[in-house]
């Protein structure tokens, strides 16, 4: 296996739920993945990352697990996640686990130890306080809201959820607690997948009494200590979900010498329209010269010593269409430019299922069609405020996470967009008659082939991969960049509004291998790019 192969893969994201349904239960399965894994390979697809299908009760759609090394049974079994490991293999794609290991559901066995007395080897396993003054023991608050404390009458002590309550926090200071896990995640490797991604991983070196959570002192020590004990020395691929992470951050993790991460995901630009210090929920509009910055700022810091990850969305984002470009009029368009302008940088691109045919946020009316755990308790607390039923959906529909987690859109002519012939678990967006893979793989000129053009593209280029990359010095709304390695040069153009913009740059005449309009030729000299106009030139 070809070192650092991660640096060359384009990783699809599979919301296991909601992908493809094989036993007409209206839950997407293990199945119905194996059946669409020639999908995945004819877009060029080498590497699968899945969210959670171990055993869970679902409080928070499979992040809350209470066995490890059982597949839930919504899912299929053992056998079929085994078959789905060596279906891809055979068609040269790597199953990436989701590792959630800063919690544990509260069925979890540990927890449910851990709470029947003060003295028992799992009590140790979870964060335990003691009561201050008959409340909990700081200020501490959830990522769900309210307090990150709850009270356990049976032993009289407070345990610590960073998310929802039946989400308890595992102590990773315990050395017994990190043998299992290490024990559980070898237990996955020797099945022969190809890595993982590690769920909120910079929480474990956490210490609730001095309130610092993300980046705690121990965090380095103990992923160095992960990575001896398990995935180092074994070519697998490691990205960790960091959200508090800056360059410097991330180069700790990245950095092959320090034997931690091959990369993290950073999430700096995805909250590019959050209020400044206001949370997810305080909206305002994107900048593009914002935008522009924070994506080169990332390009440029983390370049000889981390390595990057590429995305515009994930399971817990809006779409990205819907975020980043504009989901109405100029939808083709801009799916289009966020494709070419993120796949040709310096790092490791990540699709989420049904970017790559343009899916969008899709709005709901009501509260009882929401059901998104976070979303729900953020109603709860808006609606106790005084605050409308109408300004919280609003809310609800720009960033509720279900907008990422409508059933994939296959098919235009077939109830439920052919994900199930049975009521989805949730509601599909209606626009997939218009907005369905089967319509694009007929038309050459899709969205879908334009990421399978990049794709190719990738794989067929080395400077891609490991070129240099340097801002071409352009208007704010417009981003330019250029990729160099011997001697050759790739020049990339997006316009992020979706105005006309101006753009002189001192190339002559070029002529696009990859545009997201029907150009022939572009005077670079002088050239009025369309709204949202995207394209890639090799510079002879």
């Amino acid at each position: 296996m070809e070192k650092d192969w991660w640096k060359k893969t384009v990783v699809y994201q599979v919301y296991p739920k909601s992908f493809q349904d094989s036993n007409a239960d209206g839950i997407g399965d293990i199945k119905g993945i194996i059946n669409r894994l020639d999908y995945l390979e004819n877009l060029g697809i080498t590497a699968l990352w899945l969210n959670p299908m171990y055993c869970s009760p679902g409080i928070d759609n499979g992040y809350d697990i209470s066995d490890y090394e059982q597949i839930d049974p919504i899912y299929g079994s053992m056998k079929d996640m085994q078959l789905l490991i060596d279906e891809a293999r055979k068609r040269g794609i790597k199953i990436i686990m989701d590792l959630v290991v800063n919690h544990t559901s509260d069925k979890h066995p540990w927890f449910i130890k851990s709470r029947q007395d003060r003295t028992n080897k799992y009590r140790d396993y979870y964060v335990w306080r003691n009561p201050v003054d008959g409340h909990e023991p700081n200020e501490l608050q959830s990522t769900f809201g309210g307090s990150a404390w709850e009270f356990d009458s049976q032993t009289g002590q407070y345990y610590l959820h960073q998310f929802s309550k039946k989400q308890p926090d595992l102590n990773w200071q315990n050395p017994k607690l990190r043998q299992a896990i290490y024990k559980m995640m070898n237990f996955w490797i020797e099945k022969g997948i190809g890595g993982f991604r590690l769920d909120v991983i910079d929480l474990i070196g956490k210490n609730p009494d001095t309130m610092q959570m993300a980046n705690g002192k121990d965090l380095h020590r103990l992923l160095q200590e992960m990575n001896q004990q398990t995935f180092g020395g074994k070519n697998l691929m490691t990205v960790g979900e960091t959200w508090g992470a800056t360059p410097e951050i991330a180069k700790l993790y990245s950095d092959s010498q320090r034997h931690e991460l091959s990369m993290v995901f950073q999430f700096e630009h995805t909250q590019l329209d959050q209020q400044d210090g206001q949370g997810k929920w305080s909206i305002k509009p994107i900048d593009s010269g914002e935008l522009k910055k924070v994506l080169n700022k990332w390009q440029v810091d983390l370049n000889k010593t981390g390595w990057n990850s590429l995305f515009w969305n994930n399971h817990d984002l809006p779409r990205a269409v819907s975020a980043f470009g504009n989901d109405g009029e100029y939808r083709i368009e801009s799916a289009k430019m966020l494709a070419i302008l993120l796949h040709l940088m310096k790092g490791t691109p990540y699709i989420y299922q049904g970017e790559e045919i343009g899916m969008t946020n899709c709005p709901v009316d009501s509260i009882d069609e929401v059901n998104d755990v976070e979303s729900t308790n953020m109603y709860r607390e808006k609606k106790n405020k005084g605050i409308s039923d109408k300004e919280i959906i609003q809310l609800i529909n720009y960033r509720g996470r279900d907008n990422a987690r409508t059933p994939m859109q296959w098919e235009g002519n077939r109830e439920y967009a052919g994900f199930s012939s049975q009521k989805p678990w949730l509601h599909v967006n209606p626009n997939f008659k218009t907005i369905n893979v089967a319509d694009q793989l007929r038309d050459s000129n899709s969205i879908y082939n334009t990421y399978k053009k990049l794709i190719d593209y990738r794989k067929k280029h080395l400077l891609v991969v490991e070129g240099d990359y340097s801002l071409v010095n352009t208007s704010n709304d417009v981003y330019a960049y250029l990729r160099e390695m011997d001697g050759q040069k790739l020049l990339v153009v997006a316009n992020l509004s979706g105005k006309n913009q101006d753009l002189k740059l001192d190339y002559g005449i070029q002529q696009p291998w990859i545009s997201n309009y029907n150009v022939e030729k572009i005077n670079l000299d002088d050239y009025k790019l369309r709204p949202y106009e995207a394209f890639a030139v090799e510079i002879h």
